[in-house]
């Protein structure tokens, strides 16, 4: 199944961010700690790297990822010329506050009330754009809930004197080349769920999880792995938790069952996993951007 999903309003939104980029002295761009590279948008590499701008990446929810992948991931983006990664949570008020301190080393010429350090958060749908800066401001300025693409317009805002933050919608970009990218994408429900199939999505995530996490599943459903696929996987969370279709003698309810897995794994009710390494993507001689490792 090959994901695709590009709301009308990404176009506007895109168009809006390329000429705010002008005067943007620092792009924070939120990732997914689970799976940074392809909640990298490279768009927004793109617009960033036109004007040469500095990036903090956030590996955000770095509580409900692999400890030890992140670190890895971690290793991975310091690497790059103009970049800063950090992984935290953006719902955590002592994570958030550390943000500004993070960007100021990246423009350290902007630190005053006559030039201001910009800063403009970046990220896809569903990352934690939003809930950073309201942990930020210590108030509600922008609306977040558990959907993709919650923010349409570009909210502006003081943190202090001498540091303004942009606040932009989630942007994906039109085409998802890698239709491995476009599930895991829709695992960690960054794509509106009109152009996914629930079932599909849970079968990837339940195939991943007995390759790299064996053992997870049957310590949180208490049924036994062995010999199963992710279909069967699915299977057998349906009978565990009692879904099935009524007359239709006993059969599982795959549709249930693929959303128990699914709000399970994004709730961290399954342990703290992530969906890629650093090794497990063609990262051998460039990074995001094609910016190359430098030794």
């Amino acid at each position: 199944m090959s994901i695709q999903w590009f709301p009308g309003h990404m176009t506007s939104a895109r168009r809006k961010a390329a000429e705010t980029m002008e005067f943007t002295d620092v792009v924070i761009e939120v990732l997914d700690a689970r799976l940074p590279e392809a909640s990298c948008n490279p768009m927004i590499t793109e617009l960033r790297l036109h004007r040469q701008r500095p990036c903090l990446k956030i590996l955000n929810k770095a509580d409900l990822a692999d400890p030890e992948v992140t670190k890895a991931w971690l290793n991975f983006y310091n690497k790059q010329a103009g970049v800063k990664a950090v992984a935290l949570s953006c719902k955590n008020a002592g994570d958030a506050a550390r943000v500004p301190a993070l960007c100021q080393p990246l423009a350290p010429h902007r630190d005053s009330t006559h030039k201001p350090l910009r800063m403009m958060i970046m990220g896809i749908p569903n990352v934690g754009k939003s809930t950073l800066m309201n942990t930020l401001l210590k108030r509600r300025v922008a609306n977040v809930g558990d959907e993709p693409a919650v923010t349409k317009s570009q909210q502006s805002h003081n943190i202090n004197d001498h540091m303004t933050l942009i606040d932009s919608p989630g942007l994906l970009w039109p085409k998802i080349e890698n239709p491995d990218d476009g599930l895991k994408l829709a695992t960690i429900h960054a794509i509106g769920r009109n152009a996914t199939i629930d079932e599909e999505v849970a079968e990837y995530l339940a195939n991943t999880l007995l390759a790299r996490y064996p053992g997870l599943l049957a310590a949180r459903y208490g049924f036994s792995e062995q010999g199963l696929d992710g279909v069967g996987v699915l299977e057998a969370i349906a009978k565990k938790r009692g879904c099935l279709l009524k007359g239709r003698g006993g059969e599982p309810d795959m549709e249930k069952a693929a959303m128990i897995l699914l709000t399970d794994y994004r709730s961290g009710k399954l342990g703290r996993i992530s969906l890629e390494t650093p090794g497990t993507r063609d990262t051998g001689l460039k990074l995001s951007g094609g910016q190359p490792v430098s030794n």
